[in-house]
């Protein structure tokens, strides 16, 4: 019951954001409403400035000034079964699952190109790259993995093109990440007093250091406050600023068909926050909940956790097939690999850091997609595909990523107003593949059971069900 163990929120909440958003692990996955249109198989179109996330090649091909503004409206559905989680002594916590996920989320998108002369094209992207809000509530089964999560991201990614000759484009772009957290997490003090109880000479010790401090009606008080204690609970917030790089490249067989490939970077974060800790409804005896508070030894501190985001190479295509129909695809790889264990720090305190198990596994998105031309004013695009999970097993499922395989599907439209100006439309619908959590955290409040590390040593087990739909609604300019 040290405060240690909290921040795995922290990774939980970058992990767990396939919740509120269709890509997996990590990404968001929809960055431009045309692009979700095909369902992100649009990397070699550059039908706008939106390109400048997923080729920023692809300003080459554009004139002008262009401008797109909007985003996509994400709506999830998600369930949670109980299949009898348990606390470190084994015992069932009990407790129900509220609807969790938010009714809907917003995340916004703003791009800007603008041609220097025939070879240059330079550009500014704004967009949500990661984010989540879930709320299990203080009550429900997996409470000691995590109670609520709130992830809020942007990037700015200043972009430039550069064209060699009609066939070969170049693209380079810096990113600046701004991420924030809010977390919440239940301390098993239930679980803690049961097994202090089952050891007579830890609980004589207990109670008569509250009857020396307070007199022997104030132990025998405290003795009865904790047959019914309750849980406590610790929240946190941190915030971070990381930078990375994007490239791309473009190459233009002819006029109708072109193959793209893009790459963007890992970026470092260091999320420093503050942990704070609520024992105040533990019971209805105050002096109980401040000599469990100093028991535990918590006490609010700051906290870090270092990690870096994945980097990811698309591999695209583009074919416009004749004056109505073009086909396009897109193969992106992840490397997140790179999240094996994770630890987490606490400078300047001489603790051991807290190991998450992770183990994730790299990760391949293909996508198909088509545009059709109805008329002058009005392309329809469909698109379908299919998202692995970077999550290997059931026993590697952390309840904040109830993450799994799924399937997207996706049409959209771009509406002309006129000369200068466009709108574009996209639904999509993400069909996850049910997702089974057996995971047990190694780390027990008390010893031997902490195992020289610290956390609730809870098992949280159950299945996870979701599915989701994104609309999205973008402006375009040209001048």
């Amino acid at each position: 019951m040290k405060h240690k163990y909290l921040p795995l929120l922290i990774v939980a909440a970058f992990a767990g954001i396939s919740s509120t958003a269709q890509a997996s692990g990590y990404r968001f996955g929809s960055q431009s409403v045309s692009a979700q249109g095909t369902a992100d198989a649009s990397g070699a179109e550059a039908a706008d400035a939106s390109t400048i996330f997923y080729n920023p090649a692809g300003m080459s091909r554009l004139e002008g000034t262009q401008f797109v503004g909007g985003g996509t409206l994400v709506v999830p559905h998600s369930t949670f079964q109980d299949n009898r989680s348990v606390n470190f002594l084994g015992k069932p916590t009990g407790g129900t699952t509220k609807d969790y996920a938010p009714d809907a989320v917003f995340a916004p998108a703003l791009y800007a190109s603008k041609k220097v002369n025939d070879q240059w094209t330079v550009g500014m992207g704004l967009f949500v790259p990661y984010g989540a809000k879930l709320d299990y509530g203080n009550s429900w089964s997996g409470r000691y993995a995590i109670t609520n999560i709130k992830l809020e991201a942007i990037a700015l990614n200043p972009s430039v093109s550069f064209k060699l000759d009609q066939h070969h484009s170049f693209g380079f772009g810096v990113t600046a990440e701004y991420m924030k957290a809010e977390l919440g997490q239940a301390v098993d003090v239930p679980g803690t007093v049961s097994a202090l109880s089952a050891n007579p000479v830890a609980s004589r010790a207990f109670l008569a250091s509250v009857a020396k401090a307070q007199g022997a009606a104030a132990a025998q008080a405290a003795g009865i406050a904790l047959a019914g204690a309750k849980d406590g609970h610790a929240s946190m917030d941190g915030d971070d600023w990381g930078f990375g790089f994007n490239l791309g490249y473009l190459y233009q067989l002819n006029e109708g068909t072109r193959f793209g490939i893009a790459y963007r970077s890992s970026i470092s974060h260091k999320l420093k926050g503050d942990t704070i800790w609520d024992f105040s409804q533990v019971s209805n005896n105050a002096a109980v909940n401040g000599f469990i508070s100093a028991a535990s030894g918590k006490v609010n501190s700051k906290a870090l956790v270092e990690l870096r985001t994945p980097e990811t190479v698309s591999i695209n295509a583009f074919h416009q097939m004749d004056d109505k129909w073009a086909l396009m695809g897109d193969v992106t790889w992840t490397r997140t690999s790179r999240l094996q264990n994770l630890d987490i720090q606490f400078p300047p305190t001489a603790e051991g850091p807290e190991r998450i198990r992770q183990n994730w596994k790299d990760t391949y998105r293909v996508s198909l997609g088509t545009n059709y031309k109805y008329s002058e004013s009005l392309l329809l695009r469909a698109g379908i595909a299919h998202d692995q999970a970077p999550v290997r097993s059931a026993e590697l499922r952390h309840p904040a990523l109830p993450d799994s395989d799924r399937m997207q599907y996706s049409i959209g439209a771009n509406w002309k107003l006129n000369a200068n100006s466009s709108l574009d439309l996209a639904y999509s619908y993400i069909d996850f593949k049910d997702a089974d959590v057996n995971y047990k955290n190694g780390c027990g409040p008390v010893p031997p059971l902490s195992n020289g590390c610290t956390g609730n040593g809870e098992t949280t087990k159950g299945l996870f069900k979701t599915r989701m739909q994104l609309i999205g609604l973008a402006y375009n300019y040209k001048f």
